[in-house]
């Protein structure tokens, strides 16, 4: 059975219970009121009629029953009582509702009434069962007679009972509209828990608790509430890893910015960057019954994934410089070749030491100023990626890093490399207008105890107010693509404590900034 249906028989036995409680309570109170407001009526006539002159005159004369009965039956017809008796101190009857009983002896208690005290019983007489009131009559100082008025309990009963169906009625009514509610809430908390019973919903739950545990994949659930003052509905293990969250609720605010964005409508594999690691993240929205819940987003680190294909990136910019390098040599070997040919050895001779001179010249330089391997490399390697796609690309005079740098080999690449890559398109770009030079202007240095990194180019540049976006996830100039570049620059730089800029130059400049510890500064 389902909880909401448990819930509605549960809510249904009490309800029953309460208003047939209620019901029964009621009855006991009306018809303890229906005696109290007799015996107020009874002993409200009956002290009326004993103060009343016309009961005195009539009790000094010879006959009291000939003035006294018919106006006590007139009194009765007009109050609803069903006896009126009044009578001598002794009890003698000079009225009563049956005319043969007068002039017998009054049935009932009346010794409190000679002491002069009002008083009401329920007393069984000559009607039957009654609620009766007695009070004294006086004539100055003396007690001249008593007067008695009842109701008979068949009477109260028959009262009571005419009030009986209002009761039923109200209960009924009463019942009606409290199934009614319950009926409603047991169906709204059906279509909360999809009409399953406690031992689904336990089942349920513990399966749930045991996927987010052990699924590989990072899993934030928002509410329909997604402001920067509401909490993650779900968080598991994995999320809070790749995402670097603590236990406990996670508010909203907690979350990188690029995941708090609109929740509008779903994505697949949309890539994220963090300050640590790059996710490729999927946004589905969660629908019931046409209407929006809130958002799901699973998250798959792809940060070692990403190192590596900038390695890939990197061997493959190594080998299409090494082609371009080759297709060079083929030409200036069968240009040497040709001259050996035709007998013109010295022109052969200079031709072939200068090319070379001029290679070997950056080649030594750059390995005698870059301690690192891989970033002198990487600078050779793209000064011939840039000449082959028409971009003068320059390693200024100043460059030079030594031993100590703060990055490994694999983060200069990184770093250097995708800057240099973003500048050597943004010239290329440029260059695309008539009478424009394309250039690239690189410096790698150490100033005091911090590594600085310019890279300059003749492109249009980035305004100092979109840097803030450029360094988000897949943000790009380029119409039509999504690039990761400076994202994963600005992910090595934070990770290190640098900064980053941009500064006006002849064309565009980004700077980086990073410190180096345990530098002589």
């Amino acid at each position: 059975m389902s909880v909401a249906r448990q819930l509605f028989l549960l809510q249904l036995v009490v309800l029953v219970l309460v208003i047939a409680a209620g019901t029964a309570l009621a009855i006991v109170d009306q018809r303890r009121d229906s005696d109290e407001t007799t015996r107020r009526a009874v002993t409200a006539v009956a002290t009326t009629l004993a103060l009343s002159d016309g009961t005195v005159e009539a009790l000094r004369s010879p006959d009291p029953t000939a003035v006294l009965q018919p106006q006590t039956e007139r009194i009765r017809a007009a109050t609803g009582t069903d006896f009126i008796v009044v009578m001598t101190p002794a009890g003698i009857r000079f009225t009563h509702t049956n005319p043969e009983l007068i002039g017998g002896v009054f049935s009932g208690n009346i010794e409190r009434a000679l002491r002069g005290e009002t008083f009401t019983e329920t007393y069984a007489g000559s009607l039957g069962p009654s609620i009766r009131a007695v009070t004294p009559v006086y004539d100055g100082d003396r007690i001249a007679g008593l007067v008695s008025v009842g109701v008979t309990r068949a009477k109260i009963g028959d009262q009571f009972a005419a009030s009986l169906p209002t009761i039923f009625a109200v209960a009924a009514i009463g019942l009606a509209v409290s199934a009614a509610g319950s009926f409603l809430l047991s169906r709204r908390l059906r279509r909360q828990t999809l009409g399953m019973a406690p031992d689904e919903l336990r089942q349920m739950y513990e399966h749930h608790d045991a996927v987010l545990h052990s699924i590989g994949e990072g899993l934030v659930v928002l509410g329909r509430d997604s402001g920067d003052t509401a909490r993650a509905e779900v968080v598991n293990d994995e999320a809070r890893r790749l995402l670097g969250l603590s236990e406990g609720p996670v508010p909203v605010a907690a979350l990188p910015e690029s995941l708090r964005q609109s929740q509008e409508g779903d994505s697949r594999d949309e890539v994220h960057v963090t300050a640590d690691r790059v996710l490729l993240v999927s946004r589905e929205p969660v629908t019931w019954e046409g209407q929006r819940l809130g958002t799901v987003l699973t998250l798959r680190d792809r940060t070692e994934l990403q190192s590596i294909m900038g390695e890939l990136d990197s061997v493959r910019g190594f080998a299409e410089s090494l082609r371009s390098q080759a297709h060079e040599s083929a030409n200036r070997l069968h240009t040497i070749i040709t001259m050996v040919e035709l007998g013109r050895y010295d022109d052969a001779i200079a031709f072939a030491t200068e090319d070379l001179r001029l290679s070997q010249e950056l080649i030594d330089r750059l390995m005698a100023a870059v301690h690192e391997p891989a970033l002198a490399a990487l600078l050779l390697g793209k000064v011939g990626v840039a000449a082959e796609r028409g971009v003068d690309l320059t390693v200024t005079e100043d460059t030079a890093l030594g031993p100590v740098a703060p990055l490994s080999a694999r983060e200069l690449v990184t770093l250097v490399g995708n800057l240099v890559d973003n500048a050597i398109d943004a010239a290329r770009g440029a260059a695309e207008s008539p009478g424009e030079e394309a250039w690239v202007e690189v410096t790698v240095r150490q100033e005091d105890s911090t590594m600085v990194v310019r890279v300059a180019d003749s492109g249009p540049g980035i305004p100092a107010d979109e840097l803030d976006k450029a360094v988000t996830r897949g943000y790009s100039t380029k119409s039509g693509q999504r690039g990761l570049g400076l994202a994963l620059v600005a992910q090595v730089v934070a990770r290190h404590g640098g900064t980053i800029r941009t500064e006006p130059s002849l064309g565009s400049m980004i700077v980086v900034e990073i410190p180096i510890e345990g530098a002589a500064s």
